[in-house]
């Protein structure tokens, strides 16, 4: 097969385009990405030599480049997207033109030459749940979108089950919850934490820290989206969560000094952010049932490889941090 993927410089999508060119070394890779802040070619130094791979520095709503590339491909696996909830905050315009028109871009050029879909989406459209709640998201929960960042996927959401029930184009979406792991953009909770202990600053903590997340390891999230390219039913929703149920961040925090060998002197609380949601849980039974999806290992456990890898490669890190790391591509990509 030959995989479109959007957005593959960045942290989950880079990490996908590993995992499946490991997994399915015969698939070829077509990455379409617009390299902003978020967009790193250097987590994909390890596949820029393969024969099999190719990058392609465009934007999603280039129509002509995106109409090219949707021609010659099998599958579209959409990752492309604005997802930094504070950004969004300050300026939403560019998640709207990205993640709802972009995404729209993408649809019809998949329905112009009948191909296969599946959008990666987020638990955030669901909106919240209450602390003291043993409520989980699942398929079926209403969209109820909090941050300007959520709202625009949920549009993009009900865009591609449009273009399934008006034009048959077989869609699958997937809606996972928090992401962690190797190369996340260090303006995350986890890598934030991590890369600021390691520099000798303080972690910032929103408001009392109390807010819960269902943590999902990124290599499980790639095993499940490939179980639903396979098995997937066409025009279902599956959503995809983690092992670890209702850690808060404040305690996060906590396990990742306590790794670090550091005291909890280093937690500086902050100004909480506007519309912070307070919990999100992930049911993921039915991706379990349908599908044979389960993440593989315990949260502490991925917390302590994630926190080594950081260790292991501080000049990424470094890079990301100081902004060098857009050197790199500058000099192969003129703008």
């Amino acid at each position: 097969m030959k995989l479109l993927v959007t957005g593959g410089a960045g942290f989950i999508g880079s990490n996908f385009i590993q995992y499946w060119l490991k997994t399915h070394p015969q698939d070829e890779i077509v990455n379409l990405d617009k390299l902003t802040y978020a967009g790193n070619l250097q987590n994909l130094k390890a596949v820029e030599a393969n024969p099999n791979y190719k990058f392609v520095l465009s934007d999603i709503c280039n129509i002509d480049i995106v109409s090219t590339l949707v021609k010659d491909c099998d599958i579209i696996v959409h990752f492309a997207a604005e997802s930094h909830v504070d950004r969004s905050i300050i300026d939403c315009g560019e998640f709207v033109k990205t993640n709802v028109l972009g995404t729209q871009i993408l649809l019809a050029a998949a329905k112009d030459y009948d191909k296969r879909f599946h959008h990666i989406s987020t638990d955030e459209v669901f909106g919240a749940l209450a602390l003291d709640s043993k409520e989980k998201f699942n398929e079926n929960t209403p969209y109820n979108p909090h941050s300007p960042y959520s709202a625009s996927k949920a549009g993009s959401d009900h865009l591609v089950r449009a273009y399934f029930d008006t034009h048959q184009l077989p869609i699958t979406i997937s809606n996972c919850s928090n992401n962690f792991g190797p190369y996340q953009f260090p303006e995350k909770l986890i890598p934030l934490a991590i890369t600021n202990l390691l520099a000798g600053k303080k972690v910032p903590v929103y408001g009392d820290g109390l807010y819960v997340r269902d943590w999902l390891f990124v290599t499980d999230h790639c095993k499940a989206i490939d179980l639903i390219l396979e098995k997937g039913q066409i025009g279902q929703t599956y959503c995809i969560g983690g092992m670890s149920q209702d850690i808060n961040n404040l305690e996060i925090v906590k396990k990742i000094l306590k790794i670090l060998g550091q005291d909890e002197k280093m937690i500086e609380f902050v100004k909480d952010r506007p519309g912070h949601d307070r919990r999100y849980a992930v049911d993921y039974s039915k991706a379990q049932k349908e599908l044979g999806y389960k993440p593989e290992h315990d949260f502490d456990q991925y917390l302590k490889q994630t926190v080594e890898w950081y260790q292991q490669n501080q000049d990424w890190w470094q890079k990301v941090k100081s902004g060098e790391y857009k050197e790199y591509y500058q000099k192969q990509y003129a703008r």
